[in-house]
Protein backbone atom coordinates (compact mmCIF):
# COMPACT_ATOMS: atom_id res chain seq x y z
CA UNK A 1 0.00 0.00 0.00
CA UNK A 2 1.53 3.25 -1.04
CA UNK A 3 1.09 6.75 -2.30
CA UNK A 4 2.10 7.28 -5.88
CA UNK A 5 3.36 10.24 -7.86
CA UNK A 6 1.17 11.01 -10.86
CA UNK A 7 3.99 11.32 -13.37
CA UNK A 8 4.65 7.57 -13.17
CA UNK A 9 1.25 7.01 -14.75
CA UNK A 10 0.93 10.02 -16.99
CA UNK A 11 4.00 9.07 -19.01
CA UNK A 12 2.06 6.05 -20.21
CA UNK A 13 -1.10 7.90 -21.23
CA UNK A 14 -1.89 9.48 -24.58
CA UNK A 15 -3.96 12.56 -25.46
CA UNK A 16 -7.56 11.81 -26.32
CA UNK A 17 -7.22 13.34 -29.79
CA UNK A 18 -5.71 10.15 -31.22
CA UNK A 19 -8.28 7.46 -31.99
CA UNK A 20 -5.97 4.62 -33.03
CA UNK A 21 -6.29 1.64 -30.68
CA UNK A 22 -4.51 -1.64 -30.24
CA UNK A 23 -6.17 -4.64 -31.86
CA UNK A 24 -5.87 -6.54 -28.56
CA UNK A 25 -7.42 -3.68 -26.59
CA UNK A 26 -11.14 -3.93 -25.91
CA UNK A 27 -13.63 -2.07 -23.75
CA UNK A 28 -17.07 -2.90 -22.38
CA UNK A 29 -19.38 -0.79 -20.23
CA UNK A 30 -21.56 -2.93 -17.97
CA UNK A 31 -25.21 -2.11 -17.33
CA UNK A 32 -24.41 -0.72 -13.87
CA UNK A 33 -21.71 1.61 -15.24
CA UNK A 34 -18.56 -0.40 -14.43
CA UNK A 35 -16.07 -0.11 -17.30
CA UNK A 36 -13.96 -3.11 -18.28
CA UNK A 37 -10.80 -2.55 -20.35
CA UNK A 38 -8.38 -5.29 -21.27
CA UNK A 39 -5.32 -6.06 -23.35
CA UNK A 40 -4.88 -9.70 -24.33
CA UNK A 41 -1.25 -10.90 -24.32
CA UNK A 42 -1.32 -14.65 -25.09
CA UNK A 43 2.47 -15.02 -24.98
CA UNK A 44 2.65 -14.51 -21.18
CA UNK A 45 1.43 -16.72 -18.34
CA UNK A 46 0.47 -13.95 -15.94
CA UNK A 47 -2.37 -11.45 -15.56
CA UNK A 48 -2.20 -8.02 -13.94
CA UNK A 49 -5.64 -7.05 -12.72
CA UNK A 50 -6.59 -3.66 -11.28
CA UNK A 51 -9.80 -2.19 -9.94
CA UNK A 52 -9.59 1.59 -10.26
CA UNK A 53 -11.75 4.10 -8.41
CA UNK A 54 -12.10 7.62 -9.78
CA UNK A 55 -11.47 9.29 -6.44
CA UNK A 56 -8.34 10.82 -4.94
CA UNK A 57 -7.13 13.32 -2.39
CA UNK A 58 -8.01 16.36 -4.52
CA UNK A 59 -11.66 15.89 -3.56
CA UNK A 60 -10.93 16.06 0.17
CA UNK A 61 -10.97 18.99 2.58
CA UNK A 62 -8.75 19.96 5.48
CA UNK A 63 -11.12 18.09 7.81
CA UNK A 64 -11.11 14.75 5.97
CA UNK A 65 -7.68 15.03 4.34
CA UNK A 66 -6.19 11.56 3.94
CA UNK A 67 -9.48 9.64 4.10
CA UNK A 68 -9.11 8.21 0.58
CA UNK A 69 -5.68 6.83 1.44
CA UNK A 70 -6.89 5.59 4.85
CA UNK A 71 -9.79 3.67 3.28
CA UNK A 72 -7.31 2.12 0.87
CA UNK A 73 -5.50 0.78 3.96
CA UNK A 74 -8.64 -0.29 5.80
CA UNK A 75 -10.13 -2.50 3.08
CA UNK A 76 -7.19 -4.85 3.71
CA UNK A 77 -8.35 -5.22 7.34
CA UNK A 78 -11.21 -7.59 6.80
CA UNK A 79 -14.37 -8.16 4.79
CA UNK A 80 -17.61 -10.00 5.44
CA UNK A 81 -16.00 -13.29 4.40
CA UNK A 82 -12.25 -12.74 4.85
CA UNK A 83 -10.11 -11.81 7.82
CA UNK A 84 -7.01 -9.63 7.59
CA UNK A 85 -4.84 -12.75 7.50
CA UNK A 86 -7.05 -14.43 4.89
CA UNK A 87 -6.70 -11.41 2.61
CA UNK A 88 -2.92 -11.39 3.08
CA UNK A 89 -2.63 -15.11 2.36
CA UNK A 90 -5.18 -15.27 -0.46
CA UNK A 91 -2.87 -14.55 -3.37
CA UNK A 92 0.52 -15.10 -1.76
CA UNK A 93 -0.37 -18.78 -1.28
CA UNK A 94 -0.59 -19.16 -5.08
CA UNK A 95 2.50 -17.06 -5.77
CA UNK A 96 0.58 -13.88 -6.53
CA UNK A 97 0.88 -10.28 -5.42
CA UNK A 98 -1.72 -7.92 -3.92
CA UNK A 99 -1.38 -4.19 -3.27
CA UNK A 100 -2.96 -0.76 -3.75
CA UNK A 101 -2.06 2.89 -4.19
CA UNK A 102 -3.72 6.27 -3.76
CA UNK A 103 -2.97 9.38 -5.78
CA UNK A 104 -4.22 12.92 -6.16
CA UNK A 105 -7.02 11.82 -8.50
CA UNK A 106 -7.37 8.02 -8.47
CA UNK A 107 -7.20 4.95 -6.23
CA UNK A 108 -6.21 1.52 -7.52
CA UNK A 109 -6.35 -1.96 -5.98
CA UNK A 110 -4.34 -4.43 -8.01
CA UNK A 111 -3.04 -7.97 -8.20
CA UNK A 112 -0.67 -9.98 -10.34
CA UNK A 113 -1.20 -13.73 -10.61
CA UNK A 114 -0.71 -16.69 -12.92
CA UNK A 115 -3.50 -16.82 -15.49
CA UNK A 116 -5.02 -19.88 -13.80
CA UNK A 117 -5.66 -17.83 -10.64
CA UNK A 118 -7.22 -14.72 -12.19
CA UNK A 119 -10.71 -15.50 -10.85
CA UNK A 120 -9.31 -15.75 -7.33
CA UNK A 121 -7.70 -12.33 -7.82
CA UNK A 122 -10.99 -10.82 -8.97
CA UNK A 123 -12.81 -12.44 -6.06
CA UNK A 124 -10.38 -10.97 -3.51
CA UNK A 125 -10.18 -7.49 -5.05
CA UNK A 126 -13.95 -7.12 -5.46
CA UNK A 127 -14.58 -8.44 -1.95
CA UNK A 128 -12.24 -5.81 -0.53
CA UNK A 129 -13.92 -2.84 -2.21
CA UNK A 130 -17.53 -4.04 -1.86
CA UNK A 131 -17.60 -5.72 1.55
CA UNK A 132 -15.08 -4.09 3.91
CA UNK A 133 -16.18 -4.22 7.54
CA UNK A 134 -13.94 -1.46 8.96
CA UNK A 135 -13.52 -3.14 12.40
CA UNK A 136 -13.24 -0.50 15.12
CA UNK A 137 -10.16 -2.14 16.69
CA UNK A 138 -8.44 -2.24 13.31
CA UNK A 139 -9.22 1.44 12.71
CA UNK A 140 -7.43 2.35 15.93
CA UNK A 141 -4.40 0.25 15.00
CA UNK A 142 -4.30 1.40 11.39
CA UNK A 143 -4.34 5.05 12.45
CA UNK A 144 -1.06 4.39 14.22
CA UNK A 145 0.29 2.54 11.17
CA UNK A 146 -0.56 5.38 8.78
CA UNK A 147 0.82 7.98 11.17
CA UNK A 148 4.05 5.96 11.29
CA UNK A 149 4.00 6.00 7.49
CA UNK A 150 3.62 9.78 7.65
CA UNK A 151 6.54 10.06 10.08
CA UNK A 152 8.65 7.79 7.88
CA UNK A 153 7.94 10.06 4.91
CA UNK A 154 9.01 13.08 6.98
CA UNK A 155 12.30 11.26 7.60
CA UNK A 156 12.80 10.95 3.83
CA UNK A 157 13.51 14.57 2.82
CA UNK A 158 14.11 13.89 -0.87
CA UNK A 159 10.53 12.56 -1.04
CA UNK A 160 8.64 14.86 1.33
CA UNK A 161 10.14 18.00 -0.21
CA UNK A 162 7.78 17.42 -3.15
CA UNK A 163 4.82 17.60 -0.76
CA UNK A 164 6.11 20.94 0.51
CA UNK A 165 6.55 22.08 -3.08
CA UNK A 166 2.96 21.18 -3.99
CA UNK A 167 1.62 22.81 -0.85
CA UNK A 168 3.16 26.15 -1.85
CA UNK A 169 2.51 25.70 -5.58
CA UNK A 170 -1.22 25.00 -5.25
CA UNK A 171 -1.90 27.22 -2.23
CA UNK A 172 -5.53 26.98 -1.09
CA UNK A 173 -6.48 24.40 -3.73
CA UNK A 174 -7.16 20.81 -2.53
CA UNK A 175 -4.26 19.66 -4.72
CA UNK A 176 -2.04 21.22 -2.06
CA UNK A 177 -3.23 18.64 0.47
CA UNK A 178 -0.92 15.66 1.05
CA UNK A 179 -2.34 12.34 -0.12
CA UNK A 180 -1.57 10.72 3.23
CA UNK A 181 -3.30 13.45 5.26
CA UNK A 182 -2.14 14.97 8.53
CA UNK A 183 -1.80 13.43 11.97
CA UNK A 184 -4.73 15.54 13.18
CA UNK A 185 -7.08 14.53 10.36
CA UNK A 186 -6.08 10.85 10.54
CA UNK A 187 -6.74 10.63 14.28
CA UNK A 188 -10.22 12.13 13.80
CA UNK A 189 -11.52 9.50 11.34
CA UNK A 190 -14.56 7.50 12.51
CA UNK A 191 -16.00 4.20 11.29
CA UNK A 192 -19.18 5.94 10.15
CA UNK A 193 -17.16 8.52 8.23
CA UNK A 194 -15.19 5.81 6.42
CA UNK A 195 -18.31 3.81 5.56
CA UNK A 196 -20.16 6.84 4.22
CA UNK A 197 -17.21 7.99 2.12
CA UNK A 198 -16.75 4.52 0.60
CA UNK A 199 -20.48 4.14 -0.10
CA UNK A 200 -20.70 7.51 -1.86
CA UNK A 201 -17.47 7.44 -3.85
CA UNK A 202 -17.06 3.75 -4.68
CA UNK A 203 -20.02 3.92 -7.06
CA UNK A 204 -19.97 1.59 -10.11
CA UNK A 205 -19.89 4.55 -12.50
CA UNK A 206 -16.52 5.45 -10.99
CA UNK A 207 -15.04 1.96 -11.25
CA UNK A 208 -12.74 0.70 -14.01
CA UNK A 209 -11.55 -2.89 -14.23
CA UNK A 210 -8.23 -3.07 -16.09
CA UNK A 211 -6.75 -6.43 -17.09
CA UNK A 212 -3.53 -7.06 -19.01
CA UNK A 213 -1.95 -10.41 -19.76
CA UNK A 214 -3.15 -13.88 -20.66
CA UNK A 215 -6.84 -13.15 -20.31
CA UNK A 216 -9.37 -12.60 -23.06
CA UNK A 217 -11.73 -9.66 -22.95
CA UNK A 218 -14.74 -11.99 -22.73
CA UNK A 219 -13.25 -13.59 -19.63
CA UNK A 220 -12.52 -10.19 -18.06
CA UNK A 221 -16.12 -9.10 -18.70
CA UNK A 222 -17.50 -12.39 -17.35
CA UNK A 223 -15.56 -12.07 -14.11
CA UNK A 224 -16.52 -8.42 -13.77
CA UNK A 225 -20.20 -9.28 -14.18
CA UNK A 226 -19.93 -12.09 -11.65
CA UNK A 227 -18.14 -10.14 -8.95
CA UNK A 228 -19.07 -6.49 -9.59
CA UNK A 229 -22.47 -6.88 -11.24
CA UNK A 230 -24.04 -6.78 -7.77
CA UNK A 231 -23.27 -3.06 -7.52
CA UNK A 232 -26.29 -0.88 -8.25
CA UNK A 233 -26.01 2.06 -10.60
CA UNK A 234 -26.31 5.43 -8.89
CA UNK A 235 -26.59 7.41 -12.12
CA UNK A 236 -24.05 10.12 -12.65
CA UNK A 237 -22.02 10.14 -9.41
CA UNK A 238 -22.25 13.23 -7.27
CA UNK A 239 -18.90 14.92 -6.89
CA UNK A 240 -18.01 18.41 -5.83
CA UNK A 241 -16.52 20.37 -8.73
CA UNK A 242 -12.78 20.99 -8.41
CA UNK A 243 -11.93 24.31 -6.84
CA UNK A 244 -10.53 27.02 -9.08
CA UNK A 245 -6.76 26.81 -9.34
CA UNK A 246 -4.93 29.67 -7.61
CA UNK A 247 -2.69 32.13 -9.40
CA UNK A 248 0.89 30.99 -9.89
CA UNK A 249 3.04 31.48 -6.80
CA UNK A 250 6.73 32.29 -6.73
CA UNK A 251 9.54 32.80 -4.26
CA UNK A 252 12.03 30.87 -2.17
CA UNK A 253 11.15 29.00 1.02
CA UNK A 254 13.84 27.62 3.36
CA UNK A 255 13.15 25.06 6.10
CA UNK A 256 15.50 23.87 8.84
CA UNK A 257 15.40 20.12 9.46
CA UNK A 258 17.36 17.47 11.33
CA UNK A 259 19.26 16.31 8.25
CA UNK A 260 22.89 16.18 7.13
CA UNK A 261 22.38 17.07 3.46
CA UNK A 262 20.49 19.94 1.89
CA UNK A 263 17.69 19.34 -0.60
CA UNK A 264 16.41 21.66 -3.32
CA UNK A 265 13.16 21.45 -5.26
CA UNK A 266 12.53 24.12 -7.90
CA UNK A 267 9.50 24.21 -10.14
CA UNK A 268 6.34 25.74 -11.48
CA UNK A 269 2.87 24.93 -12.77
CA UNK A 270 3.07 22.72 -15.86
CA UNK A 271 0.48 21.39 -18.30
CA UNK A 272 -2.56 19.20 -17.82
CA UNK A 273 -2.69 15.70 -19.24
CA UNK A 274 -4.64 16.73 -22.34
CA UNK A 275 -2.61 19.84 -23.15
CA UNK A 276 -1.23 20.09 -26.68
CA UNK A 277 2.19 21.07 -25.28
CA UNK A 278 2.41 18.07 -23.02
CA UNK A 279 4.74 16.04 -25.24
CA UNK A 280 7.13 18.91 -26.00
CA UNK A 281 7.40 19.42 -22.24
CA UNK A 282 8.09 15.72 -21.74
CA UNK A 283 10.89 15.86 -24.30
CA UNK A 284 12.25 19.00 -22.60
CA UNK A 285 12.17 17.28 -19.20
CA UNK A 286 13.98 14.26 -20.64
CA UNK A 287 16.87 16.21 -22.16
CA UNK A 288 17.16 18.42 -19.10
CA UNK A 289 17.15 15.92 -16.25
CA UNK A 290 16.31 12.30 -17.12
CA UNK A 291 19.29 9.99 -16.83
CA UNK A 292 23.07 10.26 -16.85
CA UNK A 293 23.24 11.90 -20.27
CA UNK A 294 20.92 14.77 -19.29
CA UNK A 295 22.11 18.36 -18.99
CA UNK A 296 21.59 18.58 -15.23
CA UNK A 297 23.43 15.34 -14.53
CA UNK A 298 26.35 16.15 -16.80
CA UNK A 299 26.72 19.69 -15.48
CA UNK A 300 25.86 19.63 -11.78
CA UNK A 301 27.11 16.12 -10.97
CA UNK A 302 29.76 15.26 -13.54
CA UNK A 303 31.30 18.71 -14.10
CA UNK A 304 31.09 20.21 -10.61
CA UNK A 305 30.50 17.17 -8.38
CA UNK A 306 27.91 19.08 -6.36
CA UNK A 307 25.28 16.33 -6.17
CA UNK A 308 24.70 12.61 -6.25
CA UNK A 309 20.97 12.84 -7.04
CA UNK A 310 19.79 15.39 -9.59
CA UNK A 311 16.79 15.06 -11.91
CA UNK A 312 13.81 16.84 -13.46
CA UNK A 313 10.16 15.91 -12.92
CA UNK A 314 7.02 16.43 -14.98
CA UNK A 315 3.62 15.58 -13.46
CA UNK A 316 0.28 15.75 -15.29
CA UNK A 317 -3.20 15.95 -13.77
CA UNK A 318 -6.64 16.34 -15.31
CA UNK A 319 -6.59 20.16 -15.29
CA UNK A 320 -3.07 21.21 -14.34
CA UNK A 321 0.43 19.88 -13.77
CA UNK A 322 3.80 20.58 -12.22
CA UNK A 323 7.31 20.70 -13.62
CA UNK A 324 10.69 21.24 -12.00
CA UNK A 325 13.97 19.82 -10.80
CA UNK A 326 15.41 18.26 -7.62
CA UNK A 327 18.97 18.30 -6.25
CA UNK A 328 20.46 16.81 -3.10
CA UNK A 329 23.70 18.59 -2.16
CA UNK A 330 25.97 19.72 0.64
CA UNK A 331 24.68 22.78 2.47
CA UNK A 332 27.60 24.94 1.34
CA UNK A 333 26.64 24.31 -2.32
CA UNK A 334 22.94 25.25 -2.10
CA UNK A 335 23.14 28.71 -3.63
CA UNK A 336 25.61 27.60 -6.28
CA UNK A 337 23.33 24.72 -7.29
CA UNK A 338 20.33 27.06 -7.55
CA UNK A 339 22.40 29.36 -9.76
CA UNK A 340 23.39 26.42 -11.96
CA UNK A 341 19.76 25.34 -12.28
CA UNK A 342 18.75 28.80 -13.39
CA UNK A 343 21.64 28.87 -15.83
CA UNK A 344 20.31 25.69 -17.45
CA UNK A 345 16.77 27.09 -17.54
CA UNK A 346 17.94 30.35 -19.12
CA UNK A 347 20.13 28.53 -21.63
CA UNK A 348 17.11 26.54 -22.78
CA UNK A 349 15.28 29.84 -23.22
CA UNK A 350 17.96 31.78 -25.07
CA UNK A 351 20.42 29.37 -26.68
CA UNK A 352 19.11 27.39 -29.68
CA UNK A 353 18.73 23.69 -28.92
CA UNK A 354 20.50 21.38 -31.33
CA UNK A 355 18.27 19.02 -33.26
CA UNK A 356 20.48 16.04 -32.40
CA UNK A 357 19.87 16.70 -28.69
CA UNK A 358 16.10 16.72 -29.27
CA UNK A 359 16.40 13.52 -31.32
CA UNK A 360 18.39 11.87 -28.53
CA UNK A 361 15.77 12.85 -25.94
CA UNK A 362 12.95 11.57 -28.14
CA UNK A 363 14.73 8.25 -28.69
CA UNK A 364 15.36 7.92 -24.96
CA UNK A 365 11.73 8.68 -24.15
CA UNK A 366 10.39 6.26 -26.75
CA UNK A 367 12.74 3.51 -25.61
CA UNK A 368 11.85 3.82 -21.94
CA UNK A 369 8.12 3.82 -22.72
CA UNK A 370 8.32 0.76 -24.97
CA UNK A 371 10.50 -1.18 -22.54
CA UNK A 372 8.01 -0.40 -19.80
CA UNK A 373 5.21 -1.91 -21.87
CA UNK A 374 6.91 -5.31 -21.71
CA UNK A 375 5.52 -5.51 -18.17
CA UNK A 376 1.90 -6.59 -17.74
CA UNK A 377 1.74 -4.44 -14.60
CA UNK A 378 2.70 -1.31 -16.54
CA UNK A 379 0.19 -2.19 -19.25
CA UNK A 380 -2.53 -2.50 -16.62
CA UNK A 381 -1.56 0.90 -15.22
CA UNK A 382 -1.73 2.41 -18.69
CA UNK A 383 -5.14 0.81 -19.34
CA UNK A 384 -6.67 2.11 -16.11
CA UNK A 385 -5.26 5.63 -16.14
CA UNK A 386 -5.98 6.11 -19.86
CA UNK A 387 -9.61 5.08 -19.38
CA UNK A 388 -10.11 7.45 -16.45
CA UNK A 389 -8.39 10.38 -18.15
CA UNK A 390 -9.36 9.87 -21.80
CA UNK A 391 -12.00 7.16 -22.03
CA UNK A 392 -9.82 5.19 -24.47
CA UNK A 393 -6.38 3.68 -25.09
CA UNK A 394 -4.10 4.68 -27.96
CA UNK A 395 -1.72 2.31 -29.69
CA UNK A 396 2.01 2.03 -29.23
CA UNK A 397 2.44 3.38 -32.76
CA UNK A 398 0.39 6.44 -31.79
CA UNK A 399 2.63 6.99 -28.77
CA UNK A 400 5.72 6.88 -30.94
CA UNK A 401 4.13 9.20 -33.48
CA UNK A 402 3.22 11.80 -30.87
CA UNK A 403 6.75 11.80 -29.47
CA UNK A 404 8.41 11.79 -32.89
CA UNK A 405 6.29 14.76 -34.03
CA UNK A 406 7.83 17.04 -31.37
CA UNK A 407 10.01 19.72 -32.97
CA UNK A 408 12.90 21.83 -31.74
CA UNK A 409 10.72 24.93 -32.05
CA UNK A 410 8.00 23.41 -29.84
CA UNK A 411 10.49 22.55 -27.10
CA UNK A 412 12.01 26.03 -27.21
CA UNK A 413 8.54 27.59 -27.07
CA UNK A 414 7.72 25.62 -23.91
CA UNK A 415 11.02 26.70 -22.32
CA UNK A 416 10.30 30.36 -23.08
CA UNK A 417 6.82 30.03 -21.62
CA UNK A 418 7.74 28.30 -18.37
CA UNK A 419 11.20 29.45 -17.29
CA UNK A 420 10.52 32.77 -15.57
CA UNK A 421 11.49 33.88 -12.05
CA UNK A 422 7.99 35.25 -11.53
CA UNK A 423 6.41 31.79 -11.73
CA UNK A 424 9.05 29.58 -10.05
CA UNK A 425 9.00 28.26 -6.49
CA UNK A 426 12.18 27.14 -4.75
CA UNK A 427 11.94 24.90 -1.68
CA UNK A 428 15.14 24.29 0.30
CA UNK A 429 15.64 21.89 3.19
CA UNK A 430 18.78 22.81 5.15
CA UNK A 431 20.46 21.09 8.10
CA UNK A 432 19.60 22.56 11.47
CA UNK A 433 22.88 23.67 13.02
CA UNK A 434 23.72 22.09 16.36
CA UNK A 435 23.65 24.48 19.27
Amino acid sequence: MKRIKNHTLSKLSIPETDKTVLSSYKKTVMANGVRVVSEYLPHVRSVSLGIWIDIGSRYETDLDNGITHFIEHMVFKGTQKRSTLAIAQSLEMVGGYLNAFTGKEHTCFYARVLDEHVELAMDVLSDMIINPTFPSKEIVKEKNVVIEELHEAEDDPDDVIHDYFEKILFGSHPLALPVIGTEKSIRAFTRKQLSNFRRIHYAPERIVVAAAGNITHDEAVRLSHRYLGILKSQGKPEQAPPAALPSISHGRFDYKRHITQSHICMGTVGFDIRHKKRFPLQVLSTLMGDGMSSRLFQNIRERYGFAYAVYSFNNHLSDTGSFGAYIGTDDQHVDRCIDLLWKEFKNLQSVPIKKKEIDRAKSQLKGSLMLGLESTSNRMLRLGSSELYFGELSSQDAILQWIESVTVEQVEEVARELFHDSRFITIVFRPEKEK
